[in-house]
């Protein structure tokens, strides 16, 4: 059993459909981000970085028990211990790794700011209601967008014509798009890829993992915790 340290957000799902796509067996600790339990010591000691998700692995190389954090790192790992959506081929490896980190550099950050200033600063205390905040991550993430929409006007998937950790990583920000105040009329490939990705059943199942704890953050004390510290 996998130790999953856990809470429903995108990068959350990075993980949990990963191990949904690679039948690994696991159990779910959940790390609830809105009432600090990501700060928590014990916690800490296996995600220094005070985010999840995390995963422990009590088979890990050489038969010892490893923990594993920051999403892409997760994603990686697993793929290699299973020899699972991680391509077949150097170039297939090349062109994961290239756009899972174009991934975690680009479309998580920025969709992430796209969040921040246009559904929950304009509710902080004071309001932080600002235009060219939100006109900034707004129109980057645009951007990001119509670069994967061009990539799968190639590809059937992100990586090339096979599904990998690659769009594992993307579509849980993809998948918030109306939320990022984007458009999908311009974007065909985009969205066909997105549906493809949607009807999976491993993402499906590891969308739903503890669906019913995700929240808006409009809380005043859980904005405290995740804005301020």
């Amino acid at each position: 059993m996998i130790d999953l340290y856990f809470w429903p957000t995108p990068n959350g799902w990075k993980a949990s459909i990963a191990l949904e796509e690679m039948d690994l067996p696991y159990t779910t600790h959940l790390v609830n981000i809105g009432k600090g339990d990501q700060f928590d010591p014990e916690f800490l000691k296996i995600a220094p970085n005070n985010r999840m998700p995390a995963i422990v692995d009590p088979d890990g190389p050489d038969g010892a028990p490893i923990s594993v954090f920051e999403s892409g790192a997760i994603l990686m790992y697993l793929a290699r211990k299973t020899g699972r959506f991680y391509g077949k081929t150097e170039r297939d490896r090349i062109a994961v790794e290239e756009w899972l980190m174009w991934q975690m550099g680009g479309v998580g950050p920025m969709a992430g700011q796209a969040h921040h200033f246009l559904k929950y600063a304009p509710n902080l205390e004071p309001p932080q209601d600002l235009p060219y905040a939100k006109d900034r991550y707004r129109a980057e993430v645009a951007r990001l967008y119509g670069v994967l929409d061009r990539r799968l006007a190639q590809n059937e998937y992100v990586a090339g014509d096979f599904y990998s950790i690659v769009d594992m990583s993307i579509w849980g920000w993809a998948s918030l798009w109306e939320g990022q105040q984007q458009v999908l009329e311009d974007k065909p490939h985009f969205t066909r890829w997105l549906e493809t990705v949607s009807a999976r059943p491993g993402v499906q199942a590891g969308r739903a993992l503890h669906a019913e704890m995700r929240g808006d953050h409009r809380d005043k004390q859980a904005q405290g915790v995740l804005f301020k510290r």
